[in-house]
């Protein structure tokens, strides 16, 4: 698609939204970016893009200025019941997410992964896979680098490995990745989708243009994947982690099989593996299952899953002090995903839990406290809920911190030798932090001053 004298708002002063008027500028469009906070809350990034002849169009939302453009481009962090939307669906102006300008643009095959929990994990692993296979290869999407900064870079023989959000799936038009996975489904982000319906029907975006040559890697043992299935017109294929399939790829016996395109052999031995709990070894089956079905050889992937470490800020080890384990699981911003990290503990756990509210119920992550955490600090917003849904389920041995830092220092006297310190927040960042990744390098800064 040509761009050349194209008038597009780009909405979102943040990472995908700069990423992309950067992009369209450099195509020849006459971009403006647009964002509800003013010019003085948005750091050095307004003066960057006018530098570059980029229009400012900032403090207010752009109602006003849809009618006289020809794309309306999101960031994955915009609301899609602002007024504007209803706008420009009115003056027939497209909006796109980022993460369909990008998927305009490219030349090569994108594989795409969703999901509530191990979206990362699960593209990291696949993107280096497909590094291994073809180095230039770009790992773009949720994961922190936006589709449209890197898609200029790849030619027809390379590989665009996207971690896909449900915010990033509500506003794609022509979207095809090659493979598709969905990896599970809890509820969350209730108070941006508000029903589990809606989010649901977000994730399955992902595959809604897929046809007969396309794949989709679902997880069997999920019961809103399986069911997936029946809509999916791609070649479907399982993963599962509890039973032994006839077709896809599972575990058994501590080990991996792949029962694909007319092979049946064992992938690795779990052991082999330098991540921790089944929740991993489910990613790891998952991107199997999308290298398999991309043609890339069981050698190449066999190495890779060997040498793979823990993704930053997903049941990171950080250290031992005193014979008392730190792990970060900052990326843990749901029930879901904080219930992984417990049972993939192997010591008691003194936890920090809490943050911005997303509209979770946290029942199901207090009662798995039981022979598992023996104290719970809380901290952030939410703090006051999470205590509520303690006392509920009788779990007493609870504080609410001030901060971050004063959690660690607490946690750190509540633990003896044996137990270990795990951050995993159940929650988003927002509350107190610009986002997970700041959360999480703040505690493992905290933690290196216990020393």
């Amino acid at each position: 698609m040509d761009f050349k004298d194209k008038k597009i708002i780009v909405s979102g002063v943040a990472k995908s939204g700069i990423a992309a008027a950067v992009l369209l500028k450099k195509l020849g469009a006459f971009v403006t970016i647009q964002d509800s906070k003013p010019y003085e809350k948005l750091g050095d990034e307004p003066a960057k893009l006018e530098a570059l002849g980029i229009n400012l169009y900032l403090g207010k939302n752009p109602d006003d200025i849809v009618k006289d453009n020809e794309l309306i481009v999101v960031s994955p962090g915009v609301p899609c019941n602002l007024p504007f939307f209803d706008i420009a669906k009115k003056d027939n102006v497209p909006v796109w997410s980022e993460m369909e300008l990008g998927y305009r643009l490219c030349r090569c095959p994108v594989i795409a992964i969703t999901g509530t929990n191990g979206k990362t994990t699960t593209t990291s692993i696949t993107g280096e896979i497909f590094k291994n296979m073809v180095s230039n290869t770009a790992v773009v999407g949720n994961i922190g680098v936006p589709f449209t900064e890197k898609v200029l870079e790849l030619d027809y023989d390379s590989y665009a490995v996207a971690e896909v959000s449900s915010f990033q799936l509500e506003t794609i038009h022509k979207f095809k990745p090659k493979a598709a996975a969905v990896l599970n489904i809890t509820p969350d982000h209730l108070n941006r989708h508000k029903t589990v319906e809606n989010y649901i029907a977000a994730k399955e975006r992902i595959f809604e243009n897929q046809d007969e040559n396309d794949f989709l890697i679902l997880n069997y043992d999920d019961e809103v994947c399986r069911k997936m299935s029946q809509k999916s017109k791609g070649k479907v294929i399982f993963f599962s982690y509890k039973k032994e399939l006839h077709e896809g790829v599972y575990y058994s016996n501590e080990c991996i099989y792949a029962r694909l395109l007319g092979k049946d052999e064992l992938i690795i031995n779990v052991n082999e593996l330098n991540i921790l709990g089944s929740h991993n070894i489910e990613n790891a089956m998952a991107a199997t299952a999308i290298a398999l079905c991309m043609n890339i050889p069981k050698s190449v992937i066999v190495k890779t899953l060997r040498e793979f470490k823990a993704v930053a800020h997903r049941i990171e080890y950080v250290e031992t002090i005193n014979d008392i384990e730190f792990y970060n699981d900052s990326k843990g911003t749901n029930p879901d995903a904080a219930i992984k990290a417990i049972d993939a503990m192997k010591r008691k756990i003194i936890l920090i839990g809490g943050g911005y509210d997303k509209g979770s119920d946290f029942s199901e992550w207090i009662k798995k406290f039981e022979g598992k955490v023996k104290y719970l600090v809380v901290i952030g917003e939410v703090a006051d809920k999470i205590i509520d849904t303690a006392e509920k389920f009788n779990f007493k041995n609870y504080s609410k911190a001030a901060s971050l830092k004063s959690a660690v220092e607490l946690c750190y006297s509540k633990a003896k030798s044996g137990d270990c310190v795990l951050l995993s927040p159940a929650c988003a960042s927002w509350d107190m932090f610009d986002n997970y990744e700041q959360r999480g390098e703040l505690f493992k800064k905290f933690v290196f001053e216990l020393r």
